[in-house]
């Protein structure tokens, strides 16, 4: 098969512990792997409709995400094409979540899904910890989800090669916000509350 347009779309909030998994495994993704130009990657956060263009813009689509479907913790399942909607609506566990279910559902009735659609989720074990990295079963699960999207796209036709260095720096994640530095510059429990992250509010004056 001849490649075409791709994206590579991780979705979820990365300060609220493993609802970031999606967002990491394209950061992931891009500092250990060289892709070729026919491929895009995007970290989607939690911005909701606002996905709906590059969603449909794309001739193939892989989405990695958090969700709850009730699987075994850090459990990684593979979903595709028409069930993908119906998979990721099963249980709202988060507001980004709600988005995708949107977003998918709108480019389903406008005709714009993407012509081949793959979902990469994981089962979360923990998303009540402000300003906390993954879980450690969440955590190893970013290098077999990365595989599997590696494989999809070379079956897809693309050129994909491991870096012989990763890169130091990625462009879907700068500086303090890589998971490294995020997670190494956490606050100890002793100085920041759980529900709150002091690197993320604001005093009033």
């Amino acid at each position: 098969m001849t490649a075409s347009a791709t994206s590579v779309l991780g979705v979820g909030n990365i300060l609220w512990a493993d609802e970031g998994f999606g967002v990491r495994c394209v950061e992931t993704l891009e500092r250990d792997f060289e892709l070729d130009e026919q491929v895009t990657l995007v970290d989607g956060g939690t911005r909701g409709l606002a996905l709906l263009e590059p969603l449909a813009a794309a001739g193939r689509l892989i989405l990695l995400d958090a969700i709850a479907f009730g699987g075994a913790p850090g459990e990684l399942v593979v979903v595709r094409n028409a069930d993908v909607p119906r998979f990721v609506g099963q249980k709202a566990m988060s507001l980004h979540q709600t988005g995708m279910q949107e977003v998918l559902a709108l480019a389903e009735l406008q005709g714009r899904l993407p012509k081949e659609l793959v979902c990469i989720g994981v089962e979360p074990v923990t998303l009540e910890d402000y300003g906390g990295g993954l879980s450690s079963l969440v955590a190893a699960q970013i290098e077999p989800a990365v595989a599997l999207a590696v494989d999809q796209l070379r079956n897809w036709g693309h050129h994909v090669t491991r870096r012989t260095r990763p890169l130091a720096e990625v462009t879907v994640n700068v500086g303090a916000l890589q998971r490294e530095p995020y997670e190494r510059g956490r606050p100890s429990a002793a100085d920041a509350c759980r529900i709150g992250d002091a690197r993320f509010m604001q005093r009033s004056a």
